[in-house]
């Protein structure tokens, strides 16, 4: 990896701040646009248009729990109060899901931010139920709970105050230090064994995390989130991922010594997926930024997925296969075993939810 990506750049208009730099069609639109991929790229006079700026979108879902159907998923139940992510990483498994929305995988997943107001007190009215049992949920799964629209609406706090008062276990995924606005609530949760935070830590590089990920925390920020967390006994877990083949798979070493330095717990890595408009935004992206390494890039993806950028396949899709995923499998197994030996997360606490559900039961 060069040590100054800068010097690759080919695109100097590319779209500062935006991971995407096209607005593929949704195919859920009334009308379908029938365009190849160069009509999908927005004309010169839009890049600083008003139109570029995020907008937030209220919705009212009269749901928030989804349950996790892939066998890939080690919890149960998930929620996002945040659909879209203002981030733009441009490898974002969660860009499909915007489409469903009516909205592009693209641009439009970065600005165009669909809130869920109510989510505390959907949160509240299940985790209340008598039918409810414990059992941890992933706050996330789709999009960051704190990615920049969390700072305004503060729906992310209000809902670990829900988890919190009905002392519920749950798991925080995150790559924003945004989290440790709410340090005070989440050592509450950790107090009690209810709580476990995910940072995702996907480069060392900030030259290189400036373009994958643009809205993101810095590597940093995200450095000292996981040494502030595990320093106040939050238990913390870092995400390598994805690994992107050609990218940033040659960091392994130096990202798990370095996270461990930090009082990290564990560490885990997924191999990137580029499934639907994902693959077509990436490449767009990657041969704008990063023009003389493209084919290299994309040529070890599918190294790792059987000739095809992207994989769908439980069991698979996010551990990949062949050659190359083997040997990034093996360098994470030789480096946990040198730098985190004899760590690991602690359970949830799955006790205490039933005692606090009802308020008569709280009385003895």
């Amino acid at each position: 990896m060069p040590d100054n990506l800068q010097s690759n750049i080919r695109n100097p208009k590319s779209i500062r701040g935006r991971g995407a730099q096209i607005n593929p069609p949704s195919p859920y639109e009334k009308l379908v646009r029938d365009a190849e991929p160069l009509d999908w790229a927005l004309v010169a006079d839009e890049w600083d248009d008003g139109n570029l700026k995020t907008e937030y979108l209220e919705t009212h879902p009269k749901t928030i729990l989804n349950r996790v159907e892939s066998p890939d998923i080690p919890l149960e139940w998930s929620m996002n109060p945040y659909q879209g992510c203002e981030h733009g990483c441009i490898y974002c498994y969660a860009r499909n899901t915007h489409p469903y929305w009516g909205y592009s995988a693209g641009l439009d997943f970065e600005r165009k931010i669909l809130v869920k107001r109510n989510a505390a007190e959907l949160l509240e009215n299940e985790l209340k139920k008598k039918s409810w049992k414990a059992s941890p949920i992933m706050f996330a799964g789709n999009t960051d709970v704190y990615q920049p629209a969390e700072r305004r609406f503060r729906i992310t706090r209000a809902c670990l105050e829900v988890f919190w008062k009905y002392r519920h276990p749950v798991g925080i995924i995150t790559k924003n230090s945004l989290v440790l606005r709410d340090l005070d609530i989440i050592q509450k949760l950790a107090s009690e064994r209810l709580v476990g935070v995910a940072v995702s830590i996907t480069t060392l590089n900030e030259e290189l995390r400036q373009f994958l990920e643009p809205r993101t925390a810095t590597v940093k920020q995200r450095l000292r989130t996981v040494e502030t967390l595990s320093n106040a006994g939050i238990p913390v877990f870092v995400m390598m991922a994805p690994i992107i083949p050609g990218l940033n798979d040659h960091e392994i070493f130096s990202l798990v010594k370095t996270v461990a330095d930090c009082g990290a717990l564990g560490v885990g890595h997924t191999m990137v997926r580029l499934n639907g408009d994902v693959g077509v935004i990436f490449e767009d992206w990657l041969r704008k930024t990063m023009p003389d390494r493209a084919d290299r890039v994309l040529n070890r993806i599918r190294d790792t997925h059987g000739g095809k950028l992207e994989e769908k396949r439980f069991g698979h899709r996010m551990r990949g296969e062949g050659n190359i995923a083997r040997i990034i499998h093996d360098q994470f197994r030789v480096a946990k075993e040198k730098f985190l030996k004899d760590r690991k997360m602690p359970p949830y606490n799955l006790e205490l939810h039933d005692q606090f559900k009802s308020p008569q039961l709280k009385l003895f």
